[in-house]
């Protein structure tokens, strides 16, 4: 909303699922603006929405500036961003999808959504190992292939960077709490984003032990079951 974009061909390759040995997309993208579509979806939509992000919250932030009562057609958001014991993985302090656009965060977090955060203290748990890749390789199926030749491109990032077994997925925790939500575990907590200018842009700053006694905005996961939840994916993924 305010910064210069930043992108991370870095990690996931030029096309952003490099290893992954898909074929070239058959379908247009959709006529219009994303901020657009998602008004029109909510304000549309007779029943609250379950809003899912797994990138930075560019979108959202600014179709609350156009249409402030989409607030009360959401009835939750579960959103992979953010850190606090784990820090950053963009800058010591910031995560990736909150540090590319800390200022439309801070109007989500400011907004009265209900928040499920997925942060990278849950994601830095569900480590896919060479043995949970093999079991991907070993479904057999174009999905399957897929999926573990993307997260063996990936992974190697992270594993040098972090000095993991594996390398942490986090997109796919979002769909796997509304799935499954006891493989999580987290608490009730405040979360500001820092998003004036300074080497802590970007920050989640989390409130874990209520030292600010501000009212919680958000629900924080900093565990999961990394056994249930990747059998989770593996049968989801097996059904292609």
């Amino acid at each position: 909303m305010v910064n210069r974009l930043v992108t991370a061909e870095y990690v996931h390759g030029p096309t952003g699922l490099d290893g992954a040995g898909l074929p070239p997309p058959t379908l247009r993208e959709a006529p219009g603006h994303a901020v657009d579509r998602i008004v029109e979806l909510l304000m549309s939509n007779d029943d609250q929405v379950t809003v899912c992000t797994l990138g930075p919250l560019t979108n959202l932030g600014l179709a609350l500036v156009r249409e402030p009562e989409i607030v009360g057609r959401i009835d939750q958001l579960v959103m992979m961003g953010g850190g606090f014991f784990e820090g950053g993985n963009t800058t010591p302090a910031a995560e990736f999808n909150v540090y590319v656009d800390p200022h439309a965060a801070h109007l989500v977090f400011t907004s009265g959504i209900p928040i499920v955060m997925m942060p990278l203290d849950v994601t830095h748990r569900a480590l896919t190992t060479p043995d949970r890749l093999q079991r991907f390789r070993d479904l057999g199926t174009p999905a399957g292939l897929a999926v573990a030749g993307m997260l063996d491109f990936y992974d190697r990032w992270d594993m040098e960077r972090y000095g993991m077994p594996g390398g942490p997925l986090h997109d796919p925790t979002v769909i796997a709490y509304l799935l499954e939500p006891d493989i999580f575990s987290g608490k009730e907590v405040h979360v500001e984003i820092v998003h004036g200018p300074g080497p802590t842009q970007g920050m989640t700053v989390v409130d874990w032990w209520g030292l600010t006694a501000k009212a919680p905005n958000a629900l924080v996961m900093n565990d999961l079951d990394s056994d249930r939840f990747f059998q989770l994916l593996l049968e989801r993924i097996g059904r292609y």
